[in-house]
């Protein structure tokens, strides 16, 4: 469901709150900027009235005397508010940065895998910057509008209330109806235009990813066209903002010019009939003529809007996403996994079953292996036991404790959870394997690699342990990043490991060596080995079939 463009500013406002009072002193600051702005010209105005022989209440030295201080006012002043605006713009960016990550953190595993990593690049980065000119020029542009139009509208009513009325009309004019009136036309634009850039970065991420596919299938020619094709698309939808931008900017100049001659012409009338004298005339005159930097501050600010509202309601809407399952965090605490009871579970994705009525034990010391075809269950079932999700029927039990009663951070510090992909990160060999165990000694690093038959082959490098990895890893091949994530459970040292296909990419050679590791490891752990292998399934204690989500 779509979000009022309102209800997004109002929420993205509510997050300003601890840096309230630094935020005052910008509105603080762009208000008394604008009121020495424009009030150089009225003193300007005042001192050609003195020249005149027409009465002022200054004399002409005061008034120069006033214009070179509020001159220098000026620029010391806008200097603050905008070095505060961005202090406070950059440190909500930091802020927000934080609670994307922790949210998407909350995500992962279950709701992410529907969600394009293009998309989600493009929303941690090109979004959540776009915020910056909300928070930096949006906000505090807002108040000081209304602060300075409320000090200048008592300053009108002074001279006369007609004049006054006619301020307010071009106040709310410029600063509110245009900028509701033009966003409310082109927020689709804005929207989309977020949107076709997010696909894009998933398009273009897949191509340099896949890069060594389309070559070999020749496909280099299809790609890049629709690069282009999608590259048009981004700028027309951008060629739209631009147009909108500048009817906003028409519609302002032509509303400025209206008003300015409404007020010469009300005021000029006034004059005729006696209601106020020629300094009361020039003066009103001068004073609203020089009094639309603010609203029109606001009304250049629909332009920013279209994409800073898409933006802010792609961040608010994951921000505001919740997880499938929430974490435990006042639950219990393993005291031991020495035994793991799965009784009658029953799984669907949506309305596909995926497994039905499993029931199991298995106990310390004991190799469990999972057999069937793709697509039986197997990967699911192991999901279930990292409680990425509920079983629909049934309960799980790990040391005489369900699942959904154990804190989830303890949970999974009980667990070593090796998926069939396993993700390189850019950093060295040693930092891809450590991070399964910060507190790790060198040494126990060394003795998981061995065990996972990758040492040898990191001593061949030309830096070892300290050669870098490139990006996604693409400098070592499906088995070798296997056997990293191998070296991963078995650094981690959890009571329980799971291994979700774990030697589909080795050679019988290095599956022997891991296995064999696992034999050594089982006596003091529990292990659960998915794998279509006949050959990986020699070392179980017990063997389950899965046939259609049944154990066969």
């Amino acid at each position: 469901m779509r979000k009022n463009g309102f209800v997004i500013m109002w929420q993205l406002m509510k997050l300003v709150t601890p840096l309230a009072h630094i935020m005052a002193f910008t509105i603080i600051m762009g208000v008394l900027g604008f009121l020495s702005a424009i009030f150089i010209m009225v003193l300007g105005a005042m001192g050609l009235i003195d020249l005149l022989n027409l009465p002022t209440h200054l004399s002409f030295s005061t008034i120069l005397t006033a214009l070179v201080v509020l001159a220098v006012a000026r620029g010391i002043l806008r200097y603050l508010e905008q070095m505060s605006g961005h202090y406070i713009a950059f440190k909500l960016l930091a802020l927000l940065r934080d609670k994307v990550f922790t949210s998407l953190r909350k995500l992962a595993f279950v709701k992410l895998q529907g969600k394009q990593s293009g998309q989600l690049l493009s929303l941690v980065t090109n979004d959540i910057e776009l915020l910056e000119v909300f928070y930096a020029h949006t906000i505090a542009p807002v108040m000081i509008a209304i602060l300075t139009s409320l000090i200048l509208l008592t300053v009108f009513s002074h001279i006369s209330l007609w004049l006054a009325f006619i301020a307010l009309l071009a106040y709310l004019t410029i600063g509110f109806l245009l900028p509701v009136f033009t966003t409310k036309m082109a927020r689709e634009d804005g929207r989309q235009y977020r949107e076709l850039v997010g696909e894009m970065n998933d398009y273009f991420l897949d191509s340099i990813r896949g890069m060594k596919e389309i070559q070999l299938f020749g496909n280099e020619n299809e790609r890049l066209k629709e690069i282009n094709q999608r590259s048009e698309n981004i700028d027309k939808a951008f060629l739209k903002i631009k147009l909108q931008e500048g009817k906003v900017r028409s519609y302002t100049e032509i509303a400025v010019s209206i008003f300015n001659i409404l007020i010469l012409f009300i005021g000029l009338i006034l004059f005729y009939y006696q209601q106020i004298n020629f300094t009361g005339l020039l003066l009103s005159v001068i004073l609203l003529m020089s009094s639309y930097g603010p609203v029109i501050a606001l009304s250049n600010l629909s332009n920013n809007l279209l994409q800073t509202l898409a933006s802010g309601e792609r961040v608010l809407s994951l921000l505001s996403e919740l997880p499938d399952l929430e974490d435990v965090e006042n639950g219990q605490n393993l005291k031991s996994a020495d035994q793991i009871i799965v009784e009658n579970i029953s799984f669907a994705y949506e309305n596909e079953a995926i497994l039905s009525h499993l029931s199991f034990t298995l106990n310390k010391g004991q190799i469990l292996g999972i057999h069937g075809r793709s697509g039986s269950g197997k990967s699911t079932l192991l999901k279930l036991l990292m409680r990425f999700y509920d079983p629909q029927e049934g309960n799980i039990k790990i040391g005489g404790i369900d699942l959904k009663l154990i804190n989830t951070h303890n949970l999974r510090e009980n667990i070593a959870y090796i998926t069939q992909q396993t993700y390189i990160f850019n950093e060295s060999i040693y930092e891809n394997i450590i991070m399964a165990n910060r507190q790790a000694t060198k040494e126990q690093v060394v003795e998981a690699a061995k065990k996972a038959s990758i040492h040898e082959f990191i001593m061949s490098l030309p830096e070892g342990y300290d050669t870098k990895v490139t990006e996604l890893g693409n400098s070592l091949s499906d088995g070798e990043k296997q056997r990293i994530g191998i070296a991963r459970a078995f650094l981690h040292n959890a009571p329980i490991i799971l291994l979700d296909e774990p030697t589909s990419n080795l050679d019988s050679l290095n599956e022997a060596i891991i296995l064999q590791s696992l034999l050594t490891e089982k006596a003091n752990k529990i292990i659960i080995l998915v794998s279509h292998r006949n050959s990986t399934m020699a070392i179980c204690d017990q063997v389950i079939k899965i046939e259609n989500g049944r154990v066969s």
